[in-house]
């Protein structure tokens, strides 16, 4: 029998509330996929990976390559370029046709209600994936479980790509976190 893997899951933490923030490095961040890559590989045998665009793609990629992976992509989202245009997410690209008759792990940076997994589950199924496993970098305590996730926090994520956005002709804090990040 396999040993189980080193739980990377941590427990809620109660002095983190829902309105608080985490701002992840990206240092964290690449460690919080080689832990999810290792967590996938424990007891998931994936012929491929597909990532969920925009962020998903990131951690995506960064698992494909450390499991010698391909990597695809699909456009699962709540807006239609930078306009929210839904209060649910809708498949905005085809899931990969390479997923058909093969084994999947579906990758967000992210889950709260489920809605963008469960889509591209949907979508996956269509093509005729074989087998699909959810992974997320970060989880919700109360939200949707993916199959794996590399760590659970209420907080508010702030992603090293999301920390600063490029507006007017330079980088800028991202103003959804101004009031919260140090410049």
């Amino acid at each position: 029998m396999v040993p189980e893997p080193p739980a990377f899951e941590l427990p809620p933490d109660p002095r983190i509330q829902p309105n608080e923030f985490m701002e992840v490095s990206w240092e964290m961040f690449g460690e919080l996929c080689r832990a999810l890559a290792m967590r996938v590989s424990h007891d998931f045998e994936p012929d491929l990976v597909v990532g969920v665009a925009r962020a998903g793609v990131i951690p995506g990629a960064i698992i494909a390559s450390l499991l010698r992976l391909d990597f695809y992509s699909m456009n699962i989202s709540r807006r239609e370029g930078a306009e929210l245009v839904r209060d649910r997410p809708a498949v905005r690209s085809a899931a990969p046709i390479q997923a058909e008759g093969r084994r999947v792990v579906l990758v967000d940076e992210i889950t709260t209600s489920g809605d963008t997994l469960r889509l591209g589950i949907a979508a996956l199924r269509d093509v005729g994936a074989r087998e699909i496993r959810t992974a997320t970098t970060f989880a919700r305590p109360r939200g949707y479980r993916p199959d794996v996730h590399a760590l659970e926090t209420a907080a508010t994520v702030v992603f090293p790509w999301d920390r600063k956005v490029f507006d007017g002709g330079e980088w800028v804090i991202n103003p959804r976190y101004a009031d919260v990040l140090d410049g």
